[in-house]
């Protein structure tokens, strides 16, 4: 069925992929069952890095398929980019789901540079010498590359370094979303319960929802995702509704407050224009008076 022995599934890069919706699932599998399997699965060495869905399918309904390799991903963080970049040019995947990605982007690349600081911070300061080999970029979490060792034709390049996102802005523009969206799936998936996040994902809650329910206790956050979807929206409204009241109360009082002003400064000025009317009244009689 294949042209490789074994396919591995790495269960954290699988993480990376939104499960299909019902209508994409039947879809694809219509495709697949008419068409065949058209477009190569992608490996890293064994791991498969592309062609998930269309992996689980053919191996279902016994379609052949063919594998490439990638050879220009290094270490397993290379790995971790570039399904994260095939991820989001892709027009299928969610809102949310692009805001997930592209904050853990964000991560792996702060950490890529972390670790070469460190390397810099910890290398000896003599000279190199020129003529001596570069070394290798270690692997992220101690993977070396699945060919390493192996002979034959030279080691492809490597992917050329991605742009830091180092700011809200930059990782909106990754995930082409607003920066408010970027704030709201942050804290999702900082802040929401797993029973939450699995609702943003399946299109049950929104974002904006969503956002404001990860504001609760994780206690009730699961009550109400075990309530349902309905429950779930009602939280989130009850949650939006008390945090407008507040503001609405606080303009209230500070009219009120103000109003009050008002009327104590007309009331001092009638005094003081009375006081001085009384003041006028007071000369214009001593004047009046005869010298002794």
């Amino acid at each position: 069925m294949s042209d490789t022995p074994t396919i591995v599934i790495h269960e954290g890069l699988q993480a990376y992929i939104d499960p299909l919706r019902p209508e994409e699932e039947e879809a694809l599998e219509a495709s697949l069952l008419a068409e065949g399997c058209r477009e190569a699965l992608v490996l890293w060495g064994d791991v498969l890095v592309d062609g998930h869905n269309r992996h689980r399918l053919c191996t279902k309904h016994g379609i052949p398929f063919r594998t490439v390799q990638n050879p220009r991903l290094k270490t397993l963080q290379d790995v971790q980019l570039w399904m994260i970049d095939q991820q989001l040019g892709r027009r299928s995947v969610s809102n949310f789901q692009r805001g997930v990605l592209a904050l853990r982007k964000r991560e792996l690349l702060e950490a890529r540079r972390a670790a070469r600081m460190a390397a810099l911070a910890e290398a000896p300061s003599a000279t190199v010498d020129a003529a001596a080999p570069a070394a290798a970029e270690p692997t992220t979490e101690g993977e070396a590359p699945p060919w390493a060792g192996e002979g034959g034709s030279a080691p492809a390049a490597p992917l050329p370094e991605p742009k830091p996102l180092d700011s809200r802005e930059a990782v909106a523009k990754a995930a082409r979303l607003s920066s408010a969206q970027v704030q709201m799936i942050e804290k999702i998936h900082q802040q929401a319960t797993p029973e939450v996040v699995a609702a943003v994902r399946a299109g049950t809650l929104s974002i904006n929802a969503a956002a404001a329910v990860a504001t609760l206790p994780a206690e009730e956050q699961a009550a109400a995702a075990q309530a349902g979807a309905d429950e779930l929206k009602q939280v989130a409204k009850r949650v939006r509704d008390a945090k407008r009241k507040p503001k609405a109360e606080e303009g209230s009082e500070a009219a009120e407050a103000g109003g009050d002003t008002l009327d104590s400064l007309r009331q001092r000025v009638a005094a003081l224009e009375a006081e001085n009317a009384e003041l006028k009244r007071q000369l214009a009689a001593l004047g009046a008076t005869p010298a002794v």
